[in-house]
């Protein structure tokens, strides 16, 4: 490495999301995982498309993801079959691409007041 040059770490979305779970606690990750859906779906029909992936794909950093790679990840949150991920779809494969990110969740939820009987 050059002097001078600041190494360059590259952090993929599914390393981001255990810190940001950590940081933001269960609600906080709850709320970014909304609103990262929200950003993602395509308006008019609420859900997730391919063509909204692609078109909104960029504010979240996907820019470099080919179509290819944005329908494997369609297909993958695809639970019903339907085409498109809605909202459960959606969270369920933000945990499912980080596997730390389970780990993380289940600490806040030991750490969450528990409710009495």
């Amino acid at each position: 490495m050059e002097a001078g040059k600041a190494k360059m770490v590259h952090l993929e979305f599914q390393d981001l999301l255990p810190i940001m779970a950590r940081k933001l606690g269960r609600d906080g990750l709850i709320n970014e995982l909304c609103k990262g859906f929200q950003i993602l779906m395509d308006g008019d029909k609420g859900v997730i498309t391919l063509e909204s992936l692609k078109k909104n794909s960029v504010l979240l950093g996907l820019q470099d993801f080919s179509e290819a790679e944005l329908k494997n990840m369609l297909m993958e949150g695809d639970m019903d079959g339907d085409g498109a991920l809605d909202q459960i779809e959606f969270c369920i494969l933000m945990f499912r691409l980080s596997p730390d990110l389970l780990d993380v969740a289940q600490q806040l939820l030991h750490k969450a007041p528990q409710k009495h009987k």
